[in-house]
């Protein structure tokens, strides 16, 4: 079964056509990234795979069903603005995700902290822009869960620091789930990827494995996407 299943589906904002009867399936055990230009509906995508939009026609699946309660329980999403509670030190938030989702493993988020210097005692608000987004991805990616949403998971921390946190993505999402990462920063993320989804103007452009674009293409996912979407 797919972890992912669009059919026809149509997301509008009033007149604005967010996205435009996309149809598109991802499988279990991929890396996928989701690729595209600002405005092309990749975080409209995610949201409605969240549950936190709902469709203006069509239908999308997360592991078989609509989203709602049980998809939020398989699905571990990190938005692209950082949205934990700033008075909240590390140490509660460590609390709170363990107390309130069954599949988070506290302990590999703390050795998480302690290799980044995060300091547990210190509240979000206390911690620069980069360090809070570093915080989010670590309890989203310390879920056991069926299926990693990210929202721009790199796109605020220093290049220095984005090595570690694709390598965190990478070794600590369970093997049969699947990770969809949005993001402009297609070279850096090229190596982690299994698959890429290109969309733009709310419609799929591309959807091929990383493997196939070398193959039959020549060139690598970045070199394919400036050429798909040069101006």
């Amino acid at each position: 079964m797919a972890i992912l299943k669009c059919s026809e589906l149509t997301k509008r904002y009033g007149h604005v056509c967010a996205l435009d009867h996309i149809s598109l399936s991802i499988e279990p055990g991929r890396i996928v990234g989701l690729l595209g230009p600002n405005g092309s509906g990749k975080t409209t995508l995610i949201k409605l795979a969240n549950g936190l939009l709902t469709p203006s026609s069509g239908e999308i699946l997360i592991n078989g069903s609509k989203p709602g309660i049980e998809s939020k329980r398989f699905t571990s999403y990190l938005p692209e603005r950082t949205c934990i509670p700033v008075w909240m030190t590390a140490k509660q938030l460590l609390d709170f995700y363990n107390d309130f989702y069954g599949d988070f493993n506290k302990d590999a988020a703390r050795q998480m902290f302690s290799r980044l210097g995060i300091d547990e005692g210190k509240t979000i608000k206390q911690m620069s822009k980069g360090t809070r987004e570093k915080v989010q991805l670590i309890l989203v990616m310390s879920r056991k869960a069926g299926l990693y949403l990210l929202d721009e998971p790199i796109g605020g921390v220093d290049p220095a620091t984005r090595d570690y946190i694709l390598n965190t993505i990478i070794s600590n999402y369970n093997p049969e789930a699947s990770v969809i990462i949005s993001t402009h920063l297609i070279s850096d993320v090229e190596s982690v990827l299994d698959d890429v989804i290109f969309i733009n103007a709310g419609q799929v452009v591309l959807t091929s494995s990383v493997d196939d674009i070398r193959e039959h293409n020549g060139k690598s996912v970045d070199a394919l996407f400036r050429e798909v979407f040069k101006c």
